[in-house]
């Protein structure tokens, strides 16, 4: 596929400004093709312009530029030239059949399995916009947005203005917008299911399609009262007011994003409708990416990146205002405690591959849109939210947000960049932002903080902070006693706020009174950093983690145990020891969730081998059980939190045996006074009996008849590629890589998630080989977003050994794989690297 390049954006917005595009679709043409003519007013800013418009149709029909055709078969690789422009104003009209995408770029078209309507969105981001339309595809040419719509009758239309029908039948025009960027055009249309009310005199809307209406009218209250309330936030803390004509959101099939923050027409996946019953961190994950999105509307839509180096001016402040927003205005004010247990997480661990970059890389970093589509990761989400957390706690809230109030002034409706961002910020901050800028955003890698505790020989205790690494850091140090009645609780004696020099210098802090028995380094979460604890404390976590107050000191000890696994320093059977003592007592579910999430997938499965992993998982199912039975007093706790479904949940995917399984299935409950077993636990758990062999094929299409849905469909595949027999893996095989090119990438995901289960190695192996032959020609052939879910889902995790880490080194340097499953590869032999020295240190 041809890319754009930096320097050939430059170049082009040297020459060339846009006025206004003016788009026609019509979703009348059938299941394979839309209609699609674009206008597009532009200015040539000198004479003799040679430039392109990138457009890629199933048939281009007709081009002519200010009312003179051009042959259609000067399309060449997706783009059309323009050449020899004079210096003025221009008009290019392009009409061309377009492709509808199974998926889940350009124009997606999904027909529901459960009643057979149909249902079409785009996804422009970040250069798939020319699947939709003619354009100018990049961030910094940015126009007046005109959409017009001919869907089949009965449908709704939706776009970034608000749509309304014009004159006969299927005929939709949206307001035109003000100047947004290409990769912000949206269009959504179908037989939805919607929700409309109004706020601060906007339309606002909820938008799913019709199978899923009932499951959306019983969440519509919580939606729109999140949505809402951060609404209103925004509006207090940002000068600039909401800068669109409506705010509607739409949830969509087979999305592959979590969301996209199209202005005034967000979507998002459509699991987010749940239809079974979740826990309140999935609920407050659902908020986040609420309110995450919304802040898209300023950092983003109103205000958008020149060149895609600056992602993170995008994706890093979304991820900072979505969970402090949140945690301000709603209910949800524990969310800096799900961040630390799982989207921190990500973070560390993508700066700890090779495929690490800076949060803000240099432009060169990022030479064209296959690069900018790798740097939607970890780095750009997580640690930038981090470094930004760090930010505000350093500079100061009021001159953060006057700051970035300052930059919407300057810059709105228009573009910016980093060196933009950090103008603003110096405005409002004497402090040397500049330098800050240079320390966090510019330099990859996760600095470590290393505490010993000593006595002086004035009989002092001190404690002494090791900072391996070159970034400034204002934190926290919580110093804990054990208490005296009851020692297996700690209570906090004092939370010092320290700054830890840059450049590797050491923060020494003198204490009163006796030794702390717990010293905790980074107590709060405020920064970016792994954390160590001394021998002292570490036998303190040991027997008392669960007595440790406030779950975010809590999760800074799991995380840093977590780490001390990842680095061979603790063994991956002794943290499953750790989880058995204390996770029966917590009672927050963001850390019962995040913490068995690592011990499962990560400790047992791709850590421990043999008996040990079984010895784990029968330690991980009594955990589970023990919170289910309300032990500790943790489950019954926060019951109403979700805890006993996370252990539910995770007692099924842990079972070694059918045994307890079967018996839940017969009851159609979890015993103990846990949940009915809905649709969807009643699949992860036939899931589970698939691997474990105590189903068939038979038991699959029983379950799957009594649920005709799209989620129904994905789980159905996920559990027959689960099935341990060798026509069960090939037919999953052969519908993943065969020719055919069927799968969805949903179908293709739950296929490969179900293929490769740790339990059946010696079924398996003959597919390692064949997988690293199978994988690059298929992510060729069928693009970027199948590239990524073939690498990251239908990777052989399974196998963690010596033999696949060379094949895949081997696919690597002679495969010539597509950049999207290139980086996908790379990441996953690192953690196969760090998986084989993790099992060579505990052998």
């Amino acid at each position: 596929m041809v890319v754009l390049t930096r320097a050939e954006a430059q170049g082009r917005a040297r020459v060339v400004a846009v006025r206004q595009y003016a788009v026609d679709l019509d979703l009348t043409r059938g299941e394979d093709v839309f209609g699609s003519t674009t206008v597009v007013r532009f200015a040539a800013l000198e004479a003799g312009v040679d430039t392109f418009v990138e457009v890629r149709p199933s048939r281009l029909v007709r081009v002519e530029l200010d009312g003179v055709g051009i042959d259609p078969g000067e399309l060449c690789e997706g783009r059309l030239p323009l050449r020899g422009l004079a210096a003025g104003e221009h008009e290019l009209r392009v009409e061309a059949l377009m492709p509808y995408s199974r998926l889940g770029e350009g124009m997606h078209r999904f027909t529901d399995p459960e009643d057979g309507c149909a249902y079409v969105y785009t996804q422009c981001c970040v250069a798939d916009a020319p699947l939709v339309f003619a354009c100018f595809d990049q961030p910094d040419l940015k126009a007046e947005f005109r959409v017009s719509v001919t869907a089949p009758a009965g449908w709704t239309v939706l776009g970034n203005g608000v749509a309304a029908r014009g004159g006969e039948g299927g005929r939709w025009e949206c307001a035109p917008t003000p100047p947004i960027s290409t990769y912000l055009m949206a269009v959504v249309a179908g037989p939805f299911h919607s929700v409309r009310t109004e706020h601060a005199g906007l339309p606002f809307g909820l938008h799913v399609r019709r199978s899923l209406g009932a499951y959306l009218e019983a969440d519509a209250g919580e939606l729109l009262e999140v949505t809402r309330r951060c609404f209103d936030r925004f509006h207090e803390i940002f000068d600039e007011p909401y800068p669109f004509d409506s705010y509607d959101q739409a949830f969509v099939p087979e999305f592959n994003s979590g969301a996209m923050e199209n202005p005034g027409l967000v979507t998002f996946r459509d699991e987010f409708v749940f239809r079974s019953a979740v826990t309140d961190t999935e609920r407050q994950t659902r908020a986040m990416v609420i309110a995450h999105e919304m802040a898209h509307m300023w950092f983003g839509d109103l205000v958008t990146l020149c060149w895609w180096d600056d992602i993170w001016l995008n994706e890093s402040f979304a991820e900072y205002m979505g969970y402090q927003v949140l945690s301000e205005a709603t209910r949800f004010t524990d969310t800096w405690t799900d961040f630390a247990v799982e989207r921190k997480c990500w973070g560390y661990d993508a700066d700890e591959r090779p495929s690490t970059h800076p949060v803000a890389p240099d432009a060169d970093a990022v030479p064209d849109t296959a690069a900018a589509r790798g740097n939607f990761d970890g780095i750009s989400y997580a640690k930038g939210a981090s470094a930004l957390r760090q930010l505000v706690v350093w500079l100061g809230e009021k001159s953060f947000l006057a700051g970035i109030n300052g930059h919407f002034a300057r810059h709105r409706f228009g573009n910016a960049t980093l060196a933009d961002f950090l103008d603003s910020l110096g405005r409002a901050s004497e402090r040397d932002v500049r330098g800050w800028a240079e320390s966090w955003l510019r330099t990859t890698g996760v600095d470590t903080l290393v505490p010993r505790v000593g006595e002086s020989e004035a009989r002092q205790w001190y404690v002494d902070v090791e900072h391996r690494g070159d970034r400034p850091h204002r934190l926290a140090v919580g110093l804990y006693d054990r208490a005296p009645v009851d020692e297996s609780r700690l209570v906090l004696r004092e939370r010092l706020e320290r700054d830890v020099p840059p450049g590797g210098g050491r923060l020494t802090v003198t204490l009163d009174g006796p030794r702390p028995d717990l010293v905790l380094v980074n107590d709060l979460d405020w920064t970016y950093a792994k954390v160590r604890l001394d021998p002292v404390s570490w036998g303190t976590v040991r027997s008392s983690l669960s007595g440790l107050p406030g779950q975010l000191s809590r999760a800074v000890v799991w995380n840093a145990a977590r780490d001390m696994v990842r680095e061979a320093e603790l063994g991956p059977l002794e943290f499953v020891r750790v989880v058995r003592a204390h996770l029966p007592y917590e009672t927050d579910n963001a850390v019962v969730q995040g913490v068995l999430a690592f011990a499962r997938g990560h400790a047992a499965d791709r850590f421990l081998v043999g008996a040990e992993r079984t010895e784990a998982l029968g330690l991980l199912g009594e955990v589970c059980r023990e919170l289910l039975e309300g032990g500790g007093g943790g489950g019954v706790a926060a019951g109403g939190s979700g805890v006993r479904l996370t252990a539910a949940r995770y007692f099924i995917d842990c079972a070694t045996g059918p045994e307890d399984l079967l018996a839940w299935r017969a009851a159609e409950r979890v015993p103990g006074g846990g949940p009915a077993l809905d649709v969807e636990l009643r699949w992860r758990l036939l899931l589970r009996l698939s691997v474990l062999g105590a189903v068939g094929a038979a038991d699959i299409d029983e379950v799957r008849a009594g649920d005709p849905s799209a989620r129904g469909e994905e789980a159905a595949a996920r559990c027959r590629a689960a099935l341990p027999s060798a026509a069960a893996k090939e037919a999953a095989w052969e519908a993943m890589f065969g020719p055919a090119d069927a799968l969805s990438n949903y179908l293709f995901t739950a296929t490969a998630q179900g293929f490769w289960q740790p339990e059946q190695w010696e079924l398996l192996g003959g597919y390692v080989e064949r997988y690293f032959a199978d994988v690059v020609p298929l992510a060729a052939r069928r693009g970027p977003a199948l590239a990524e879910a073939a690498g990251r889902y239908a990777f052989p995790e399974a196998f963690v050994d010596e033999e696949t880490l060379t094949r895949g080194e081997e696919c690597l340097t002679s495969g010539a794989p597509v950049p999207e499953l290139r980086r996908r590869l790379e990441d996953q032999l690192d953690d196969l690297r760090r998986a084989l020295g993790v099992r060579a240190a505990v052998a």
